[in-house]
């Protein structure tokens, strides 16, 4: 009896194209922390988040000079933990005399997204990748095939021409191709065969 197997928590996350739930500030990339958490309560509706404090009770950490914040995500029982500066708008970490509750409220906010990226979802973001994974394989594969008949029909056009001048045309059209070891090869070899033909049959007149 075959058995299906399950796709675990990360797959299912990572395989998730999140770009339209983007926003771009600088060179950084922002996923909506509203939208992450509908994602994946959706597809974990058990999972839950928590956000650390410090001995006295506060929402944030600090060593006298700046302030960060600790997060977690729990799914299916496993947690990660994200730590994350306090930062300001330029992404420089903020002196503790100059922390806000909306700084710390930001810094929260991001930590838990980065959190639901340590379980797969938007992960490629953080990579500096374009696309999740399986669409990422997907596009490419698409990509290669697109390629290879485009391949295969230029061939097929260069073995079905009739007349030597026809194949330079070829040669000419497919300017992509013309660097292929296997396009040049069959150019050469059947420019050589409608030349002769061509040169017996003029001998012949």
């Amino acid at each position: 009896m075959e058995t299906t197997k399950k796709r675990s928590v990360f797959d299912t996350l990572n395989a998730i194209n999140v770009n339209e739930h983007t926003e771009k500030k600088g060179n950084l990339t922002y996923l909506s922390w509203a939208w992450a958490w509908q994602e994946v309560k959706k597809a974990y509706p058990d999972a839950t988040y928590t956000i650390y404090e410090n001995q006295q009770g506060w929402n944030y950490f600090t060593d006298g000079r700046t302030c960060w914040v600790k997060t977690g995500v729990i799914i299916n029982g496993i947690e990660h933990i994200e730590y994350l500066p306090v930062m300001d708008n330029r992404n420089n970490s903020l002196p503790l005399e100059r922390v806000t509750s909306f700084s710390v409220n930001t810094a929260i906010q991001r930590s838990l997204t980065k959190a639901c990226a340590r379980h797969g979802l938007g992960l490629y973001i953080y990579a500096g990748e374009d696309l999740p994974q399986g669409e990422a394989e997907a596009q490419a594969a698409a990509k290669k095939e697109a390629k290879d008949k485009y391949l295969s029909d230029a061939l097929a056009a260069v073995e079905s021409s009739t007349t030597s001048q026809a194949v330079k045309d070829l040669w000419s059209e497919y300017k992509s191709l013309q660097t292929n070891a296997a396009f040049k090869q069959a150019v050469i070899n059947r420019g050589k065969q409608l030349q002769q033909y061509e040169n017996a049959t003029n001998t012949q007149r």
